[in-house]
């Protein structure tokens, strides 16, 4: 049987050795976290580098779909669970809105989002149409309860890629209603929206 040799102390590496390749080792995993990971990942670009790779618009699209799908699944456990929405009263002295009627207009740059909201009491009613200049949008209607909970609102409707959508909202409690919208495409896209009924201050969100 052949038995392997047993190395020498000589042939073993040095102390010093040994802590040169594990610094040389970290240098080279902090660079790499540095230059590649936090530009691909979640959009920081310290060095420049991930810019100039095309690494940092790749990291900001991934944390945004990130914020987006984090959103979607609060609407989905309050779509679930509406009786902690039903419960959030008006205000003892909060003001009926007359029927009256807005227009607002915005215009999204590629890949931007706007909301336009509406203050209304539960129960009130609107009609509504809005439509783009020909471009699509992805929307989120919906509505944050007055005085409800954190992150808490009901969502009543949500579509991608279109250009025109029109009805009526009734107000499932008082609070801010109205519309999301996101430029998905390539040009700027103009969004006018149209209102009639029960509501008040009818604005843009900045």
């Amino acid at each position: 049987m052949y038995n392997t040799d047993m190395p020498s102390r000589a042939d073993l590496p040095s102390t010093a050795k040994l802590i040169r390749s594990t610094i040389l080792a970290l240098v080279t995993a902090a660079a790499v976290l540095v230059a590649v990971v936090l530009p691909s990942e979640y959009g920081i670009d310290p060095t420049g580098i991930g810019q100039a790779l095309g690494l940092k618009k790749m990291g900001e699209i991934k944390t945004q779909l990130a914020a987006e799908a984090l959103a979607d699944a609060q609407a989905d456990a309050l779509a679930a669970a509406p009786a902690a929405v039903a419960n959030v009263q008006p205000a003892a002295d909060a003001a009926s809105p007359a029927a009256n009627k807005g227009e607002v207009s915005v215009t999204l740059a590629p890949g931007a989002g706007t909301e336009v909201k509406m203050e209304m009491d539960g129960g009130a009613k609107v009609s509504y149409a809005w439509q783009t200049n020909g471009g699509k949008v992805n929307h989120d209607t919906h509505g944050e309860p007055l005085n409800g909970p954190a992150n808490a609102f009901h969502r009543y409707l949500k579509e991608n890629d279109v250009t025109a959508r029109s009805g009526e909202l009734t107000a499932q409690f008082a609070g801010s209603h109205g519309w999301y919208w996101r430029n998905r495409g390539s040009e700027p896209v103009t969004i006018t929206v149209k209102v009639s009924g029960e509501f008040k201050n009818l604005k843009q969100k900045t």
